[in-house]
């Protein structure tokens, strides 16, 4: 690839490793094809526990964890101006061309599209949720992403009804709207080498024990399945974490069910794929979801899956592979029954080359390389083009977002009197030759190596 196509991101948010999650993944995974692609790729996230400075991952990716401590839900505190000073002496160091932002939830990645577009940073934002419009929370959250994408590049969502959501959430032109879906690294996520008896059932429940996660339609379809099917037909595996194990707990011993729900708690990310293939079935209860990357990585490893029919679930996988169901209890026990009766015409290893083909990170790569390149075709605005694009968002609400802008601006045109760009020392780049991402390989594993100050 010439040196003139190469990209040189910046991916920010909140959530990345070692916190494990859909949004972690996505960011580590994109961030190791496009190395591979030969782009320059830097992260830049909080502090987490005592990991924060530099570190070098596998591949040779560069993660800034700056000093700033979460606060709520991995969340840094909003400062709006506190974090201009540290993320332009980043951008300015690696010579960055593009930012990229994961997650509507992440305070980090709001300021830093915020800040990059002040410096006249070409910025892409990605999508990774659902969110409603009626509760006061959701309200909130869509006008602070209203006030982000009113001045991004691009954005890309992970499904087509994601898609919809974001363009009514944040009134962004449909066309500056990309789906590129999510994938799953198959080579970590195999099937076991022979195919399971079938004497006993097992049901696989992987996902944190929250609300929005459906751990309380949970509650109550596990004993009915149980009762269903008595004499130990069928068993329940539970990993995860979260405020409703307790009910859950609860449940087990109000239905004697000890024996045939096994708790696990938390399962390290490493440990996903050995849980998943002691199972048959994988089931999933959301009532909410953009994009499962749990379903694929229980495909990838030959379980039939069972899910609730939200958001983004139905684009997920072909109908053979998967079992919908309205988030109600007697219609997710009526597919567990059905998915039960189908489990003998499943092949795990048939289901696995299946996902090898439909799903992989290097396609997903390429396909964010288009998003990057039409980004940075957009035309330059100086700060009066902008700021009309803040002033629709609401009578009240335009003004105020518009004096939010100017005051970085002038924040901006402070800091570079105070350090000049040229008294910024530029990072040099590094590369490992041929690297490889080796989390792509069977045994790969995330590694992270501190840089000596």
């Amino acid at each position: 690839m010439g040196d003139q196509k190469r990209h040189k991101i910046l991916m920010v948010s909140d959530f990345f490793y070692p916190n494990f999650g859909g949004v972690e993944n996505h960011i580590y995974y994109l961030s190791q094809c496009l190395l591979k692609l030969s782009h320059k790729v830097v992260v830049l996230t909080h502090a987490y526990g005592n990991r924060s400075g530099v570190r070098y991952m596998t591949g040779g990716l560069k993660v800034y964890y700056i000093p700033w401590k979460p606060f709520l839900m991995q969340n840094t505190l909003p400062t709006f101006y506190g974090t201009l000073p540290i993320m332009r002496t980043i951008l300015i160091r690696e010579k960055i061309t593009l930012v990229h932002g994961h997650q509507a939830f992440s305070t980090l990645c709001h300021e830093a599209l915020m800040h990059a577009r002040t410096m006249g940073y070409k910025v892409v934002f990605t999508d990774h949720s659902l969110y409603g419009f009626a509760d006061v929370g959701s309200i909130h959250m869509n006008k602070v992403l209203q006030f982000t994408l009113a001045d991004v590049s691009q954005a890309i969502c992970v499904s087509h009804t994601s898609k919809e959501n974001t363009i009514l959430r944040s009134g962004l032109p449909p066309e500056k709207v990309f789906v590129i879906p999510n994938a799953v690294g198959t080579a970590m996520f195999r099937p076991a080498p022979e195919k399971l008896s079938q004497d006993e059932i097992v049901i696989v429940v992987i996902s944190r024990l929250v609300y929005r996660k459906g751990a309380d339609l949970l509650v109550e379809v596990i004993p009915e399945v149980c009762r269903l099917f008595p004499n130990d037909l069928v068993r329940f595996i539970v990993g995860g974490d979260g405020p409703k194990r307790v009910r859950l707990e609860e449940m087990r011993e109000k239905n004697s069910l000890q024996d045939r729900v096994e708790m696990l708690g938390a399962v390290p990310h490493a440990r996903v794929q050995s849980v998943l293939i002691s199972g048959h079935i994988f089931l999933t209860d959301s009532l909410t979801e953009a994009f499962c990357i749990a379903i694929l990585e229980a495909a990838s490893c030959g379980l039939l899956t069972v899910s609730t029919r939200v958001g983004g679930v139905p684009e997920v996988l072909p109908d053979d592979m998967i079992v919908l169901a309205e988030p109600d209890p007697s219609d997710m026990v009526r597919a567990i029954t059905k998915a039960i009766s189908i489990l003998p015409k499943i092949d795990p290893q048939v289901m696995h080359l299946r996902m090898k083909k439909l799903y992989s990170w290097h396609d997903v790569a390429k396909r964010t390389e288009i998003v990057y390149d039409h980004a940075l075709g957009c035309p330059n605005q100086n700060l009066i083009d902008r700021l009309s694009r803040y002033l629709p968002c609401g009578s009240w609400a335009g003004k105020l977002f518009c004096l939010v802008m100017i005051i970085d601006f002038l924040f901006c045109r402070l800091l570079q009197l105070w350090q000049p760009t040229e008294d910024i020392e530029e990072a040099p780049d590094f590369s490992l030759p041929n690297s490889q991402c080796s989390e792509f390989k069977e045994g790969g594993s995330l590694r992270s190596r501190r840089v000596s100050s």
